[in-house]
């Protein structure tokens, strides 16, 4: 039983992308806040992921397995969470209100309101703003394809 614990113990001490990962509006994606170092994101989310090589900002994706696409996005400056957004469409990811991915834009302006819509070259970034953290939920060909926090003064357009 003593071996069970710790193996059970070891695997939450190291982390991992959450398969059904949820936005909190304001405070958090997938468990991570803004603020919050490079080592707390890495004792959550574990040591499974790449760093961006062409951006500006370090950047590191934390997928479900090797070379796969979905999954979770995190900046950092100076070591600390600047904006966090989801990959691709990570599948079963929700609010805590129950709007899923791939919902319909309808679904969106209504669970999510108030949202002001922000045009970006490929998609629409439909944002509210509060507290100093913008809580994004991105739009693509009408449906819901993305989630994203960052500071109020950053744009939404990745």
């Amino acid at each position: 039983m003593r071996t069970a614990l710790a193996l059970v113990a070891a695997a939450a001490a190291t982390g991992s992308l959450p398969h059904n990962g949820v936005l909190v509006p304001g405070r958090s994606l997938g468990g991570v806040r803004l603020g919050e170092t490079a080592a707390d994101v890495r004792a959550q989310l574990g040591s499974f992921y790449g760093a961006c090589d062409g951006c500006s900002t370090p950047t590191w994706y934390f997928t479900y397995r090797r070379f796969t696409h979905a999954g979770l996005a995190v900046e950092l400056q100076g070591r600390r969470v600047s904006a966090v957004y989801t990959v691709w469409q990570p599948h079963g990811w929700r609010t805590r209100a129950g709007l899923q991915l791939g919902a319909v834009e309808a679904q969106v302006t209504k669970l999510a309101s108030p949202v002001t819509p922000l045009q970006c070259p490929a998609y629409t970034a439909l944002v509210h703003d509060a507290h100093g953290v913008r809580t994004v939920y991105y739009v693509l060909d009408g449906k819901l394809w993305g989630f994203g926090l960052m500071h109020t003064r950053a744009s939404p357009c990745r």
